[in-house]
């Protein structure tokens, strides 16, 4: 039997006594909650007729410290690393084997929710229903979330290479990038030089999965943990609410000058370091209580559709606020009953879900391993594949799927193309990383 065959009962009972159980709910948890968070930021309401979007955080100010607790995509980078630190010790592996095993779970249900969102798109144009608001809003915003898979690409692509860094320099190469990424911010900030920001996005993301690395090897005691704790809330403190030098929330806004996120700044990483303390500082009773079976089988049986959750939670959003276009009240965003309905939204919500997650979590599901023989360019041929599939999410994420089909202007046919390069790319990307990881 294969694992894809196997139930999340059987999983679990086989599960061998090395696996470090609590990196596994941790990626479910990060998950979760940022699936939990996008549910709970958007502001549907119906104003002449036509269905109005906003952000919760924006109309009340107030609730921004609420991403403090809801920004959890530094965990989902420290899990990485975690998971990164035992595939590449437990095993000798070559490099395109190591990176076709791991994008394969993350390509393959992309691949999938990507080909859905490409027909309804492009079946939205043929129709003639662009101006439908909902559509619209659906088709250019559908793909965003996936910019953080595209990151986690490279990532994973820079895993082998950070983790020969991590044995030979240890602590020093995530303290070499937070020096880094505060440089970026110094000469972004107050040098106005906006394009550099971009660098962030690697030095940031690249710390917090080093963090895992250190996780793994069992350098973050519990003395460690309580020092991030204390000197991240610390520094988060100071660099929003004393010094305001970066915004308190811990997510982009819209109109905000400055943001957190895009590009990531300081203020996340002394964000992720708390959090990583307090991981550090839960994991010796959770993993206790992950001992369960029941518990366990829980965790395996959430792993187990973890993508495929992530990749259709806003198909489920536009399914309510196609609802809610069409006449389904909602109370005022922010007053007392928005609040108070809010277990009612995410209830139906997750009833929306379901049956999308039931129709794709096969997709997600390993495939039997191929006995592989590799040559020298086989690595490099990897390399490429990785780079191209970075891109191209990337490109997709930034780009929305609007204007698929050709477009007439005066005189000219016109194909957008933008889109179309990023899914190229990345379907290139794939089969290249999956040709070199058989062969």
């Amino acid at each position: 039997m294969t694992p894809s065959t196997l139930s999340a009962a059987d999983l679990a009972a086989a599960t061998p006594a090395t696996r470090d159980r609590y990196v596994d709910l941790l990626r479910v948890f990060s998950i979760g909650v940022v699936v939990l968070g996008h549910w709970l930021m958007l502001t549907l309401s119906v104003d002449d007729g036509e269905l109005r979007t906003g952000n919760v955080l924006a109309s009340l100010p107030a609730a921004q410290g609420l991403t403090w607790l809801f920004q959890v995509m530094p965990l989902f980078f420290l899990v990485g690393g975690a998971a990164h630190a035992a595939a590449l010790t437990s095993r000798r592996r070559t490099y395109a084997e190591f990176v076709a095993s791991r994008l394969r779970r993350l390509l393959v249900p992309t691949a999938v929710f990507l080909g859905v969102w490409v027909v309804i798109a492009a079946g939205t144009e043929l129709a003639g229903l662009q101006s439908h608001e909902v559509l619209r809003l659906a088709t250019r915003t559908i793909v965003q979330p996936l910019w953080f898979l595209g990151v986690y690409l490279g990532v994973v692509g820079l895993a082998p290479l950070m983790h020969a860094a991590h044995r030979r320099w240890g602590v020093w190469v995530p303290v070499a990038l937070v020096v880094a990424a505060g440089v970026v911010d110094a000469v972004r900030l107050l040098g106005g030089v906006e394009a550099i920001g971009a660098l962030n996005v690697a030095l940031v993301w690249l710390a917090a999965h080093q963090l895992g690395f250190l996780f793994a090897d069992g350098v973050l005691t519990r003395r460690v943990g309580t020092g991030l704790v204390l000197g991240g809330l610390s520094a988060v403190v100071l660099l929003t609410v004393v010094l305001g030098w970066y915004p308190i929330s811990m997510v982009g806004l819209p109109g905000a000058p400055v943001s957190n996120m895009n590009p990531p700044t300081l203020a996340l990483v002394a964000h992720g370091a708390w959090l990583t303390g307090l991981v550090v500082l839960a994991r010796g009773p959770v993993t206790r209580w992950l001992a369960r079976r029941s518990v366990w089988t829980g965790v395996v049986a959430a792993n187990g559709v973890v993508m495929t959750v992530f990749l259709w939670h806003l198909t489920a959003l536009f399914v309510l606020a196609a609802a809610v276009a069409w006449g389904l009240p909602t109370p005022t965003p922010g007053g007392a009953l928005w609040w108070a309905t809010r277990p009612v939204w995410i209830a139906v919500l997750a009833a929306l879900l379901l049956p999308l997650v039931l129709a794709f979590r096969r997709f997600e599901r390993p495939s039997p391993r191929v006995a592989a023989r590799h040559g020298a360019l086989d690595g490099v041929g990897a390399g490429i594949g990785v780079a191209l599939a970075t891109f191209g999410l990337l490109v997709v994420a930034v780009t929305g799927l609007n204007g698929l089909l050709a477009e007439r202007t005066a005189h000219l046919v016109v194909v957008p193309v933008t889109a179309w390069i990023g899914l190229v790319a990345l379907g290139l990307g794939w089969a290249l990383v999956r040709a070199a990881g058989r062969k």
